[in-house]
């Protein structure tokens, strides 16, 4: 009975004292406000969290990458004494991380993957979302599937980012010329090209309206290498990651004035991501670079009218995820 009797007497204690607590902070603090502002905040918040994990994710690759310089000599011993290129196995595990990542998160499919060269070069032209994820994903798949790297190109501000430089070299992302991209192709790679680039990243949205503004330098670079171009585009790209919808002019005078995105993203919707690649549009020398512009832009614009809901909805996108779809990877 003692112990029953102070075991009361002891609940009791922390009772009141927990109200006591609670009666001091209440003195402070509105209990009901603050956690009316945690419900109300806890959706925004989350909202622009999921993007920096994504850039998290980019650090954790070039974070993985130098510790795999650091420690070459004993990885390559481990995989039979280095008898392979000294970037193939970290560029293999870089491409397991996100292609599992693109599986567990976004349910990534490729359809058309067919039409991508088993060899020989292939320029491919995409539309760029508000995040090009969906590169690194097709990258991913196209290097675990086919051993072939597809070389990329990034923008200039991107060079600014520290520790960008390791994974530039070594997963082949750089800015380009018309010169250095032809060079690419007449060796033999596959490379990818965004015409719209981070204007179209930054001021696109759910309608998916191509924004190239004139650009022609992709089909110079087509038609100087002579290299088959393959269109590309990515189903709900844009509901996955989108720009902030208001004050949009005064974000277009700020980037025209500094040509650095300064248009604010969120998202991390794990809505379907499916990527469509189109027929090959073989080289032509009857056609100019405008012509040649047209023409591709055509292609991506059937891409999208055939596969994407317009205007895009986030909701929708996370219903394709149990949709049933044929695969054609």
């Amino acid at each position: 009975m003692g112990t029953v009797a102070e075991e009361l007497i002891a609940l009791t204690n922390d009772t009141v004292m927990n109200s006591t607590i609670f009666s001091y902070i209440g003195q402070y603090v509105d209990l009901d406000y603050s956690i009316w502002l945690y419900r109300l905040l806890t959706p925004l918040m989350l909202t622009f969290v999921l993007p920096t994990l994504f850039v998290l994710l980019i650090y954790l690759s070039i974070s993985f990458l130098y510790v795999y310089k650091l420690h070459s000599r004993f990885i390559l011993q481990v995989y039979n004494d280095g008898d392979f290129d000294f970037w193939d196995v970290a560029r293999t595990l870089v491409a397991v991380v996100w292609d599992a990542h693109g599986w567990i998160f976004h349910g990534y499919e490729v359809c058309g993957i067919e039409n991508l060269p088993e060899t020989g070069s292939a320029l491919i032209i995409y539309y760029h979302g508000a995040i090009p994820i969906d590169m690194y994903y097709l990258v991913a798949r196209v290097y675990l599937k086919r051993s072939r790297l597809i070389y990329t190109v990034g923008d200039r501000f991107l060079e600014m980012l520290p520790g960008w430089s390791c994974l530039a070299r070594v997963m082949k992302v750089s800015p380009g010329t018309v010169q250095s991209c032809s060079n690419v192709l007449k060796e033999g790679n596959m490379l990818s090209i965004a015409p719209g680039g981070v204007y179209e990243a930054q001021f696109g949205d759910s309608n998916y309206e191509l924004l190239w503004r004139r650009r022609v330098g992709f089909a110079k670079v087509a038609i100087e290498s002579k290299a088959p171009i393959i269109p590309m585009f990515t189903e709900n790209l844009r509901e996955g990651f989108r720009s902030i919808g208001f004050a949009k002019r005064l974000f277009i005078r700020l980037y025209n004035a500094v040509r650095f995105p300064v248009r604010p993203v969120y998202g991390g919707f794990p809505v379907k991501f499916r990527t469509h690649l189109g027929k090959p549009i073989e080289y032509d020398p009857s056609l100019t670079p405008e012509q040649l512009q047209e023409k591709v832009a055509y292609a991506i614009e059937e891409l999208i009218n055939k596969n994407q809901r317009i205007p895009g909805s986030i909701l929708h996108g996370l219903i394709d995820r149990f949709v049933a779809k044929r695969k054609n990877e």
